[in-house]
């Protein structure tokens, strides 16, 4: 039992499909509490489609996806709609709603899923803002803050719930290294002070390194999962050529060396 009160989420022969197409099949592995697990493997590999499955917005083919003790797709929709509410999720775009300052969308989950006064959900946004570095931004609007913000300001929103899981797909897509690098810190210090559990798709091998305790390959032409576990271990012995390939990217290794110097 203590080992299940450990787990956030377990992924049991998990099959993923677009009709008679397979994406992915026999996918099994298990994120601890307190982890952060990244989903990892080349373009078209299925990395965004397994999010979309963990987070409640695509039906698996078969298979099962328990957040603790609970299967996801076996509740009612009513049921999985309160679930969700433990998730927060940052998207590739960030997905700020550009009509809103920064305040409106980070306020915008408090007003949907809470009973707070105005005054109580303000307090929350101005804390939330503040810490992801944006102390002071309520009133900016996205098109007035860089890419970067932009990203911390869509973690401040994806935090807004105080969720147990973050899901994050691609957060450093369109970073430079120096902001992909602050987004790093940001999500290590996050992890350490709120203990969310963290899953995250990535390509980017200097995040992969710097914040995964654990990670899934996913491979595009076997159509299942040919490495897990830490990607510092699998870098040193590759169960696969692609997995050593992908893991031993030249400019991955040079980006790494940059953002450590």
């Amino acid at each position: 039992m203590a080992i299940k009160e450990s787990i956030a989420i377990e992924v049991c022969d998990l099959e993923m499909a677009y009709g008679d197409t397979v994406i992915q099949r026999d996918l099994n592995f298990t994120v601890k509490k307190g982890e952060i697990f990244v989903i990892m493997g080349d373009s078209g590999s299925g990395k965004s489609t397994l999010l979309r499955h963990l987070i409640g917005l695509q039906r698996p083919q078969q298979g099962r996806v328990c957040f603790g003790m609970t299967d996801f797709w076996a509740l009612q929709e009513r049921q999985r709609r309160q679930l969700s509410r433990r998730f927060g999720v940052l998207y590739q775009s960030g997905a700020l709603w550009s009509s809103m300052t920064l305040g409106q969308n980070v306020a915008l989950p408090l007003h949907e899923y809470t009973l707070l006064s105005r005054a109580e959900i303000s307090e929350l946004v101005a804390f939330k803002l503040a810490l992801v570095g944006l102390a002071g931004f309520e009133d900016y609007y996205p098109r007035e803050i860089s890419g970067g913000m932009r990203k911390r300001a869509g973690l401040a929103r994806a935090m807004a719930l105080d969720p147990d899981i973050l899901f994050f797909d691609e957060p450093s897509a369109g970073l430079d290294p120096i902001s992909s690098r602050r987004l790093d810190d940001l999500i290590l210090e996050l992890r350490q002070s709120l203990e969310s559990t963290v899953v995250i798709v990535t390509h980017e091998l200097a995040s992969i390194f710097a914040i995964a305790d654990n990670a899934l390959f996913v491979d595009a032409e076997a159509k299942t999962q040919t490495a897990l576990g830490n990607p510092h271990a699998l870098r040193q012995q590759p169960p696969t050529i692609k997995v050593h390939n992908f893991l031993a990217r030249e400019s991955g290794q040079q980006a790494l060396a940059e953002r450590s110097s």
